[in-house]
């Protein structure tokens, strides 16, 4: 419990700078909305002046731009984005900062065993992902609410807005295994961000061809937001396919974290 606490306060303040992140960027997106809508019909022909391609690169579908679902759908490629970023950086600094801050040898010597370790910081970091989408789902409620005067699904609000939250949890199991298979990460941020835009890069490369198998090589394509409003849920094939690499990610972390040399001081 000790462990937790300490690792739930040290996240404190990176937490909060990403709630404020986040949270400013669904602000600052969806207050733009009322002039889209307005504008809808000229934005589409504008938006029909580029290539297909283009269109699918950006996951820009120009015949629901006007609607709140539609427009917000478009938005939260670049809200997951920033969110990717938090979980994969809070993912690879987790059991990688005792060893670049050289205090691994101190917190090994302690009664606990490694696999409490990690248990105590996963735990944290999950801690600092629910609290985040908390805030974000607050507040990207209430500014949907205040910019549609028109009549929508909260449900398929709501299942657009989880996965976000959902994406972050295989984003944080990513950077649990890159944290142990890596010896020596000496710049969290750049691996973090490197691997990040690596797979949204292939994602919206991946849209251009329209392969659904392909799809299977990028996080940020397991939720289709097309199919989420359509159907009312997730694609089952994606959400296993989620869950069994957070399970084999996470477990492997353990594994290897509970064998690997910690070097001392």
């Amino acid at each position: 419990m000790n462990m937790f606490l300490h690792e739930l306060k040290a996240y404190k303040k990176f937490t909060a700078i990403w709630i404020i992140t986040l949270v400013g960027l669904v602000v600052l997106f969806l207050s733009m909305f009322p002039t889209i809508s307005r504008e809808a019909e000229e934005f589409k022909r504008i938006m029909q002046g580029f290539p297909e391609s283009i269109r699918l690169a950006l996951g820009l579908s120009v015949e629901n731009i006007g609607s709140i679902l539609g427009y917000y759908s478009y938005i939260f490629l670049y809200i997951s984005l920033f969110g990717a970023i938090q979980a994969m950086i809070i993912g690879v600094s987790i059991l990688s900062k005792e060893v670049r801050q050289k205090t691994a040898d101190f917190l090994l010597t302690k009664p606990v065993t490694r696999s409490q370790i990690v248990t105590a910081k996963l735990l944290a970091a999950l801690s600092s992902l629910v609290i985040t989408n908390i805030a974000y789902l607050g507040a990207a409620t209430v500014m949907a609410s205040l910019v549609e005067t028109k009549e929508y699904s909260t449900r398929l609000f709501l299942l657009l807005s989880m996965t976000l939250f959902f994406l972050q949890l295989i984003f944080l199991a990513l950077g649990m295994i890159v944290s142990v298979l890596v010896p020596k990460i000496k710049s969290v941020l750049s691996i973090s961000l490197g691997i990040v835009f690596a797979f949204f890069i292939l994602g919206a490369l991946i849209s251009t061809t329209r392969d659904h198998a392909l799809r299977y090589l990028t996080p940020f394509k397991y939720f289709d937001f097309a199919y989420i409003i359509q159907h009312s849920s997730y694609e089952s094939s994606f959400i296993a396919a989620a869950i069994g690499f957070i399970a084999i990610a996470i477990t492997a972390s353990y594994i290897i974290y509970s064998k690997r040399d910690i070097h001392a001081v």
